[in-house]
């Protein structure tokens, strides 16, 4: 069996996705934090009461300030999800479709995203005793809608982070943490006696406002209270995308069962692969029997759909010779080896023009499958949902 080469170039666009929505989430955070340390530098001329209470108001408003920034990164991280999710869905149906003979694509069927899909991943604790069925899913359940043609607000509470929380828990749980760290590294540097310009220093590391180039670098740049936070919202944000999108390809391959009935865990664009994605790449499942990604935080994995060319009667495609497309990676070789093969012209749809020649090097010292694994790891660049949407027209791989 072979891969559809746009299911790759989805993995890798989703990964420069997520790289957008979490440098925005962090920098947001990275700004406050910034703030309260110029803040702090103000507390050295003041007398030992007044400098008591400056210092009180300023840590005060910070937590207040983390506490917001939870709330609102919440927000934005539903908007970009629920959005995600409906590009997600319409992108596979139509890998689906391309799959198939022009007169058989039209029993592809669509799945329908519930407006609170993504509400309900990020903020319903599916431990809570108090969970209840949204307004779709009660509609659902009285019009006898097919569950397998929708994805459901109730369906969205079954979806966590790796460690069982949820978003919002998880940016809330950050946000105190890190104003909690915040203060006790300041009071303990000031009680033994640390100048502030000292602190500063120790606290934001090199970091400043506008902070340019990629989050991994904004991480490097920091100090105590921002590197580590921010390499935490890339893993959360990350691992919330894979969630999403593998649970949108999951729900279209399910609603079209008499096409697909099988999909394969897909490993290959982990560069730091574990364990357990190690074990699953490769095998082969049955749509609701197998593990899906993320198994990990920062779990780039995926599944690609199995047609089933022989229950439709059919002549599956060659891989190179695929039905109105460009191009399947055979089973055997690995995408890093594909796209190493292919022109420069798509090497550079994949990866962007300025990135060709640094896969290139990268191809010719470790070779390309190691190549891909640590271009995607190391790779900084960001999409927007705007433009995933203007990548996939219609939610459809252009």
């Amino acid at each position: 069996m072979s891969t559809p080469a746009e299911l790759y170039r989805n993995a890798i666009d989703l990964n420069r996705f997520s790289n957008g929505v979490a440098k925005r989430i962090a920098r947001t955070y990275n700004d406050l934090i910034l703030d309260a340390v110029d803040q702090l530098r103000g507390i050295d001329e003041l007398s030992a009461p007044s400098k008591a209470a400056r210092l009180r108001a300023i840590l005060a408003q910070l937590k207040e300030s983390l506490n917001g920034w939870a709330g609102s990164s919440t927000i934005l991280a539903v908007e970009e999800l629920q959005g995600l999710a409906l590009l997600q869905s319409e992108f596979v149906e139509e890998q689906l479709r391309k799959a198939l003979p022009i007169e058989l694509r039209n029993q592809i069927r669509s799945v329908q995203i519930s407006p609170q899909f993504a509400q309900s991943v990020a903020t319903v604790d599916p431990t809570a005793l108090n969970v209840v069925s949204l307004s779709d899913d009660l509609q659902a359940a009285v019009t006898g809608a097919p569950a397998t043609f929708q994805l459901t607000a109730a369906q969205g509470t079954t979806i966590t982070l790796p460690n069982g929380k949820v978003l919002e828990k998880s940016f809330r749980g950050l946000a105190e943490s890190q104003a909690d760290l915040f203060a006790k590294t300041v009071r303990n540097g000031l009680l033994t006696g640390e100048s502030t310009d000292k602190l500063a220093r120790r606290l934001k590391g090199r970091l400043r406002f506008g902070q340019p180039g990629s989050l991994r670098q904004m991480a490097q740049a920091g100090g105590e209270v921002t590197a580590v936070a921010n390499h935490q919202v890339m893993a959360m944000v990350r691992t919330s995308i894979n969630q999403v999108a593998n649970a949108s390809s999951q729900q279209v391959y399910e609603a079209n069962q008499d096409v697909t009935k099988r999909y394969r865990y897909v490993a290959t664009l982990d560069s730091r692969t574990s364990a357990i994605c190690q074990a699953l790449d490769g095998q082969e499942f049955d749509y609701g029997k197998g593990p899906t990604p993320p198994q990990h935080f920062n779990c780039r994995s995926t599944t690609v759909p199995l047609i089933d060319y022989k229950g439709l009667g059919i002549t599956p495609p060659k891989p190179g010779k695929r039905r109105s497309s460009d191009g399947l990676v055979p089973a055997n070789q690995t995408y890093g080896q594909w796209l190493s093969n292919q022109s420069k012209a798509v090497k550079a749809d994949v990866l962007g023009p300025e990135k060709v020649p640094y896969f290139n090097r990268l191809a010719r010292k470790y070779g390309p499958t190691k190549a891909i694994r640590k271009f995607v790891s190391e790779d900084g660049s960001e999409l927007t949902l705007d433009q995933l949407k203007r990548r996939y027209p219609s939610g459809k791989a252009s």
